[in-house]
């Protein structure tokens, strides 16, 4: 049975289910934050997946990058396996736009984070089903569902 790590699910919301990962949201309405959690136990760097999941690992990025960029006009697109406070394996998107208040630096320590209001979560989640509603599994009611506030 996989296991999310407990920083991972108290700074995240879930969003969904691909074939390999969890994505979450970042729970920081500064900036359009997401991550990929490949749905394996005791892995913390890609080359720990088996090879099938690596690919899988890449096209689910790829997808969410993809999509994230054209649904929020990014100017740019960070995306990063760094796990030097969370070991477990999560891979961020984190949409970025020369005005953002971190413009050019990173995100990582600028300022506390800034939780979504009700209202903008709602809308963040239901932008972000409609346009990945083909490859996502939505949060069951098995307690899953909890974490939408």
């Amino acid at each position: 049975m996989f296991e999310l790590n407990p920083v991972l699910g108290r700074d995240s919301i879930l969003v969904g289910h691909f074939s390999l990962c969890q994505l979450r949201l970042i729970n920081d309405a500064q900036f359009p934050w997401f991550i990929l959690v490949p749905q394996r136990n005791d892995i913390s760097e890609i080359y720990q997946l088996v090879e099938e999941d690596r690919q899988q690992l890449m096209v689910e990025s790829c997808l969410l990058a993809e999509t994230l960029h054209d649904a929020f006009s990014a100017d740019k697109l960070n995306v990063a396996a760094l796990g030097n406070q969370v070991p477990q394996l999560h891979v961020h998107h984190i949409v970025r736009y020369t005005t953002d208040s971190c413009w050019p630096g990173p995100i990582w320590g600028k300022f506390d984070s800034v939780a979504y209001s009700s209202e903008d979560l709602a809308g963040i989640l239901q932008k972000v089903h409609s346009l990945l509603s083909d490859d996502l599994t939505l949060p069951s009611d098995n307690g899953e569902a909890e974490l939408y506030y």
